[in-house]
This record gives C-alpha cells, structure tokens and sequence, in this order.
C-alpha cells in the first residue's frame, strides 16, 4: 500500500445528517483529505411535524433514538471524525446514541458540529461526557459559511491538523479551526 493510500485510512468521518447539510460536509471533508465516509441513520424516519417532535423530544430529554450504523468498525481507525447537525443547542439524538453505543472502540475522536448559529461547545462537552475524554479536537460550521463556501477553510484546517498525525492538544490550533460569530 503506498504511504498517500496508509494515511488516508487513518481517519473516518461518521456523519449523522437530518436534513442533508451535514452530510455535504462531510463529504466535503472526505473529498479534500481522501478520507473513509461511514453513515448513521434513524431505524424509525422523521418525517413530517412528527418528525420534528421526535427531534425536540430527543433533545430535551437526551433520549438515545435506534440507530443503524453503515460503516466500517471504527476501531480499525486512529481517528474518527463525528459530523453531526445541533438540536435545539445539543447534540442531535442519533448520534448521541451512537457515541453512547460505540465509544469503547473511538480511539481519537474530533467532533465537526453543523449548526444555524450555536450549540458547539455543548455538543463536543457531551460527546466528551460520554466517552469519558474530551475530543481531541473540536469545530463547527454554520448554514451561511456552508451555503457561501467560507466553511472549506476551516474544514481543511482540521483535516491538516488530524492528519498530521500530532497530537491536536500539544500545541495551538489554527485560528481556522474557530468559528467565527455570525
């Protein structure tokens, strides 16, 4: 295997994605790094004002929603990337479920939240209350930086630094990692 293909297999991006935003990021993502893409997904859909209610409820109450997980085994990875959509200021239910369910086999985890304006550090605070760890590196990116492009400099700016294969906490972090307020 040559050394590009080694490293590219390094990371996987997990994506739960609601309406479709988070999963153009991700994929973004993995189209600038090279990078595995692996999905999670509601067994029951949420469709409709029902739907809605479902995410509302989830959130308030941090329910852990049924997932059904369509990747590879996230411990074959040094790294995992979760991009995942903010709920009312949380973590979206689905992947609260799957962090919850899978974190003995998340080794180095970076959280990508994609958000209307808020909610990040909260979502990377539980996603690190769950694991038991704080991620090793934690970013969001909002509607309008996704709609104007403005978030494939931040995206890339994360790629670059779990990639490298330092530690993400040992030094600072490129002001691209931050978002910036809207």
């Amino acid at each position: 295997m040559k050394e590009a293909e080694a490293t590219a297999n390094k990371v996987l991006v997990i994506v739960y994605s609601y309406s479709g935003t988070s999963r153009r990021v991700a994929e973004l993502l993995c189209a600038q790094q090279g990078w595995a893409l692996a999905h999670i997904y509601d067994v029951l859909p949420r469709r409709g004002a029902i739907g809605v209610w479902r995410c509302v409820l989830d959130t308030l109450l941090r329910r852990q929603p049924a997932i059904r997980y369509d990747g590879p085994p996230p411990s074959d990875f040094d790294a995992v990337v979760l991009v995942s959509p903010i709920w009312l200021l949380q973590l979206a239910g689905p992947m609260r479920s799957f962090v919850a369910r899978e974190r003995r086999r998340l080794r180095k985890v970076a959280v990508l939240s994609v958000m209307g304006g808020q909610g990040e550090p909260d979502a990377a605070a539980e996603i690190g209350e769950l694991l038991g760890r704080a991620p090793v590196l934690s970013t969001a990116v909002t509607l309008r930086e996704i709609n104007d492009g403005r978030c494939a400099r931040r995206l890339r700016a994360l790629g670059d630094t779990l990639g490298s294969g330092e530690d993400p906490q040992a030094g600072a972090h490129s002001a691209a990692l931050w978002p910036q307020s809207v």
